[in-house]
């Protein structure tokens, strides 16, 4: 059994290798034929071929920063910091609404949960209930990186 998986295996690594040999053969007008078996009434030259390589292409190159134009209208400093200002309490207050509404959520959630736990349809019921609190989870995780990214 083992000598015919090895026969199997080298079979099949050459088969690989002779299928990649083409031929330059004459013809008879005098041009060449390029075939990929190799006629034994002529006289056919093994043509030898490079292996292709793969050349990743290249990169693009990277758009530099442009400077502002002159006449751009540009922010004063203290503009600027009052809006970062008002930015941060709107998030704020948007947090601690969020915050609410999850408390909100998981105590609709322990309702719902309590009514009649174990009940073949409890799981149907309280799903719902259940998407709400990872929804304000999720937005209170967001909430927080915007204001993790604040200046």
């Amino acid at each position: 059994m083992t000598r015919f998986a090895f026969a199997l295996l080298g079979l099949a690594c050459g088969l690989p290798a002779h299928a990649q040999s083409i031929y330059k053969c004459p013809d008879a007008n005098g041009g060449s034929t390029i075939i990929s078996t190799s006629r034994l009434d002529k006289n056919c030259k093994a043509v030898s071929l490079s292996p292709e390589t793969a050349v990743p292409a290249p990169k693009a190159p990277r758009a530099s920063a442009s400077p502002t134009p002159s006449g751009f209208p540009k922010v004063q400093e203290d503009t600027q910091k009052a809006r970062d200002g008002d930015r941060r309490h709107i998030l704020e207050q948007e947090l601690s609404g969020e915050q609410r509404s999850l408390d909100q959520a998981r105590k609709d959630l322990a309702e719902q949960e309590a009514v009649r736990p174990g009940a073949a349809d409890s799981r149907d019921r309280v799903a719902p209930y259940r998407d709400r609190v990872a929804q304000h989870e999720r937005n209170i995780q967001a909430i927080q990186k915007e204001l993790a990214n604040l200046r």
